[in-house]
């Protein structure tokens, strides 16, 4: 399982995985700026904070779900989940909120809560699905494989609003 790391990008991709190697966190913590997970079985995210410069995260066929427990990495800016469990886009966009706050490309194909032609979904459906994924992540530039256009971002603040969540906010609730 030794895995090189290459100029900031490490990959685990098919590696049959259902937790990270601790080693690797270790060994890589301040250098992996991209970190691909694809084709494993993870559900715990939690090693993620470890990671100091983690830019991009690819997490495509795993077995995530929509009450995944992310923890915060305020410095990623892409986060791919395509092909994955997730059936609740509340719960999930939430949790996604919160936890990355700076995102610009988001990705989430494939997923029961991500109506589109692909699962069954209607237009409509898939409007409503990106006027929501906007009005959460402010910051996106991409939902899945489409720019956000500023009619997009406007129609997403007339149904939901802007909502920000932030990370230092959270963690005083939690000490209450």
């Amino acid at each position: 399982m030794a895995k090189k790391l290459q100029n900031g990008r490490l990959s685990l991709a098919y590696q049959e995985l259902t937790v990270f190697p601790t080693q690797l966190i270790e060994r890589h913590r301040t250098e992996v700026r991209e970190l691909d997970l694809s084709h494993n079985k993870l559900v715990d995210m939690k090693f993620l904070q470890e990671f100091e410069n983690l830019k991009t995260l690819v997490l495509d066929n795993n077995s995530i779900t929509s009450r995944v427990q992310f923890t915060p990495v305020k410095q990623l800016e892409t986060l791919w989940v395509n092909h994955n469990n997730i059936t609740n886009l509340s719960v999930f966009i939430e949790s996604v909120s919160k936890n990355f706050p700076n995102l610009k490309y988001f990705s989430m194909m494939h997923n029961n809560a991500a109506p589109s032609y692909f699962n069954g979904g209607t237009y409509q459906q898939y409007k409503d699905y990106r006027f929501y994924v906007i009005s959460h992540l402010p910051n996106l530039l991409v939902v899945d494989d489409t720019a956000i256009t500023e009619e997009e971002r406007e129609e997403a603040r007339k149904f939901y609003g802007t909502r920000r969540y932030s990370i230092k906010s959270t963690a005083k609730k939690k000490k209450r």
